[in-house]
């Protein structure tokens, strides 16, 4: 059974850090894309970062290169988020998910991932 699993959101001050854990089981973990999403308030799912089981490449979405890093511990079945010098917009519900039929890209689109967590809140306000 395919479970992927969130944790490490919370509030935080601008110019802060937070790293975001994605546990996953009943898969291999390095064998499949696999990407976090954030969605806002009355806006669309967007894609934050992934990493591209085709070449084993990290990919960032604009808005977050320079200041977010994704990595990955096959060993631990776990993907992270350390996410630096965040901003008021970097705000959002933020969600692990992988990509088991094999089709995900570099755009790091939702419509390509269909196992998702269930999403944890990271709030940055003073």
């Amino acid at each position: 059974q395919v479970q992927v699993v969130e944790s490490g959101g919370g509030l935080v001050q601008p110019g802060g850090s937070l790293r975001l854990s994605c546990l996953v089981s009943g898969f291999a973990l390095d064998y499949y894309s696999i990407a976090w999403f954030r969605q806002a308030p009355g806006k669309e799912r967007e894609g934050v970062s992934c990493i591209s089981s085709s070449d084993g490449s990290t990919y960032y979405a604009d808005s977050v290169k320079g200041r977010f890093t994704m990595s990955r511990d096959n060993a631990k079945t776990t993907v992270y988020l350390q996410m630096n010098s965040l901003k008021s917009e970097d705000t959002a519900v933020y969600y692990c998910a992988t990509d088991l039929m094999g089709v995900a890209g570099h755009e790091i689109s939702p419509y390509e991932y269909d196992y998702w967590g269930q999403g944890t809140q990271v709030t940055v306000s003073s």
